[in-house]
């Protein structure tokens, strides 16, 4: 199994990411695909766009979207299929673009997976 990390995909990349991940939804903005230096695109791993929605309008509070995007990963298939993908690898990067880096989804994304 892997060892996870995250990292906000404007930040530059260094050897030391290893198999390096976007893991949002939404393409960043002001990066361009070609220099981006992903290796996956897991868009399928994210929250969903309700819960996404609701976090950024400010409809449910931070806990409330963390407790509920961990009941969404619970019941994501592509969990599994993405610990699949990077079992080989010895370092993996979630990339994300959200300048809080403590309150993020790939925060939550990066202890489940290292929980499985």
């Amino acid at each position: 199994m892997p060892d996870f990390q995250i990292k906000r995909i404007y930040d530059r990349a260094e050897a030391s990411d290893g198999f390096r991940v976007l893991a949002d939804r939404l393409w960043p903005r002001g990066v361009k695909k070609d220099a981006a230096r992903i290796d996956l695109w897991a868009k399928e791993l994210t929250p969903t766009d309700g819960l996404r929605q609701d976090y950024h309008s400010g409809r449910v509070t931070w806990p409330d979207f963390e407790s509920g995007y961990r009941a969404e990963l619970a019941t994501n298939p592509a969990v599994d299929d993405f610990l699949v993908t990077v079992q080989d690898q010895k370092t993996v990067t979630l990339l994300f673009a959200a300048k809080d880096t403590e309150h993020t989804h790939a925060k939550v994304l990066m202890d489940v997976l290292g929980q499985r």
